[in-house]
């Protein structure tokens, strides 16, 4: 019988009165004996079950990794202490080069990194693991707070992404061009007055004049007159900047004041959105007052519709979620459209002679449109593929990342890869590469997403007595450039693709064509004098990659 009742029924029997109190200290310590021992083997059976499924999982995913081709290992740690040193896409290219166009790398004894090289392996990859990598859900979340845009599973994700895609490719692309010329007119005023120092930092103006083409999409005009913009667009900057370092503890830093002080800026941007969206909606309703009122562009069409408003001021938790959805997005846009825009102005100023035929197809665009004012960007076949092949050779970040944080994925190829395997694209290698490419895949060359064809249309009769142009109008009247579909070739994926591409990228590169036409329309972008140029990116340990930073010289055309 148990001790512990056996002291119960004699506590309740009249002869117990005569027990020692020895023995019933001995009975206490001999329970409290039993008690711990109980609990120490219950914890130790817990503890050798969790450690024996960990152990199983690790011996699990060394053996799937084997059968996966790739260096060995230089140390116990991995690749970590190697990658520090060296670059990883020049480890992967060596390796790529030695097993094949799928590799491993161990950058810890558990933490296995999968390189994919092949175009059309990269695409089952990408339309198979849907998810993030944990880091980055949890970056984000650190940073901007709860978002269902950018979590790392995809499921928590799925239907918001939807919602926004449909947003943007579809309602909203028609008026792109309306949406950009408000922006690009209030860039080109802002342009105007900066040219008064003599040169602009390209990497700052680029993220900008991102920056405000995001802010005119989601707020309108609102974003445009509002006086804090400038200090957002750099704590946004500065916190995103610092959100990698910080995730990557296991546990909350508390005991570091740097931690606190974070924590403090991102409360300030969380502040600062919040009144931004404050005055959007008191925008709104003003001009809901009125029975005229035309809000179009003017009130925010994105964000009247798709962040809605009444989220914002409802519950806290909801509000928390559309906040951290808008600063979100704005960092992650402003990330591959300030880049974009960035490799745009980096490669006319390195390549005039392409510059200054975009200028000429743009005069010519002009012509021929019935509305003088308006770029007619459609028009403009050399500027898109221009667009385009700056996107290829330079991307937005050296790698693009996925992973399959539940399910092994299993390649038609044969190979399988482990669940929560860190998948990558070295995306300087890919599109780069000869194989899809051509002889000439290192090379600057727009005309390859161009075919050249007869020309049919009544262009002959366009006058050609502008100056300085009538030999490109005399070449146009004897052939016309077609654009080509970039997204035919498997190997173009600037902007991503399967379920977790850019929802964006019509939307984006319809207003960088639209900033790009507005602004070598009025200035021809230059180097400065002694002002250097890099065409590889340096990366750090942070959400954004550090793009060459250089003086350019906007100068004014006589038109």
């Amino acid at each position: 019988m148990n001790p512990f009742l056996c002291f119960v029924l004699q506590a309740w029997n009249p002869s117990s009165c005569q027990v020692s109190s020895m023995e019933t200290s001995r009975f206490l310590r001999d329970y409290a004996v039993w008690e711990i021992n109980a609990f120490l083997w219950i914890s130790l059976i817990t503890i050798t079950y969790f450690l024996s499924y960990k152990l199983f999982k690790l011996f699990k995913l060394w053996n799937q990794a084997c059968k996966i081709p790739g260096p060995p290992s230089p140390s116990f740690y991995g690749y970590f202490t190697t990658l520090s040193k060296q670059n990883l896409t020049e480890v992967l290219s060596d390796s790529h080069e030695e097993y094949g166009s799928i590799v491993k790398l161990w950058l810890s004894p558990k933490q296995l990194l999968v390189s994919i090289k092949e175009p059309e392996i990269i695409k089952e990859m990408l339309l198979k693991a849907k998810d993030k990598l944990p880091l980055t859900g949890k970056a984000f979340n650190l940073a901007f707070g709860r978002s269902t845009l950018f979590a790392s599973s995809f499921d928590k994700v799925e239907s918001r992404r939807e919602s926004l895609a449909s947003e943007l490719n579809v309602r909203l692309l028609d008026r792109a061009n309306l949406i950009a010329t408000k922006a690009v007119d209030h860039i080109m005023a802002e342009l105007h007055q900066n040219m008064t120092k003599g040169s602009i930092n390209c990497k700052m103006t680029s993220q900008h004049m991102a920056f405000t083409l995001l802010g005119a999409t989601i707020f309108g005009d609102t974003f445009l007159a509002w006086l804090k913009s400038t200090i957002y667009e750099e704590l946004l900057m500065m916190v995103a900047k610092d959100a990698c370092f910080w995730a990557s503890y296991s546990v909350i830093p508390f005991w570091k004041q740097g931690f606190w002080r974070y924590r403090r800026l991102c409360t300030e941007l969380k502040w600062l959105t919040q009144d931004l969206v404050q005055q959007c909606s008191k925008y709104r309703q003003y001009r809901h007052m009125e029975p005229s009122a035309n809000l179009g562009m003017e009130a925010g069409v994105f964000l009247q519709d798709n962040i809605s408003l009444q989220e914002i001021n409802g519950r806290h938790n909801v509000r928390d979620e559309s906040c951290g959805n808008i600063m979100s997005l704005l960092f992650h846009g402003c990330l591959t459209t300030g880049g974009l825009i960035n490799n745009m102005l980096m490669r006319l100023v390195t390549h005039p002679e392409i510059q200054h035929k975009i200028y000429s197809e743009i005069i010519m665009a002009k012509k021929g449109s019935e509305d003088k004012a308006q770029p007619v960007v459609e028009k403009m076949p050399l500027l898109w593929a221009t667009i385009y092949e700056s996107a290829r050779v330079m991307p937005a970040g050296p790698l693009l990342q996925r992973c399959s944080l539940k399910h092994d994925l299993r390649l038609k190829s044969g190979v399988i890869v482990p669940a929560g395997a860190i998948l990558v694209v070295p995306m300087q290698l890919v599109q780069t590469d000869d194989s899809s490419w051509g002889n000439d895949a290192g090379k600057f060359n727009p005309y390859r997403f161009l075919s050249k064809t007869e020309k049919t249309s009544a262009s002959p009769n366009m006058d050609a007595s502008i100056a300085g142009h009538a030999e490109e109008l005399k070449d146009q009247r004897k052939c016309t450039f077609v654009l080509k579909d970039p997204n035919k070739n498997p190997a173009f994926l600037p902007f991503g693709s399967g379920a977790r591409a850019c929802v964006g990228q019509k939307f984006v590169t319809q207003g960088v064509a639209t900033l790009f036409a507005s602004l070598l329309e009025q200035y021809e972008v230059r180097l400065r004098s002694g002002s250097k140029t890099n065409s590889k990116p340096s990366t750090n340990y942070s959400m954004s990659q550090d793009f060459l930073s250089s003086e350019l010289v906007f100068a004014r055309r006589n038109n």
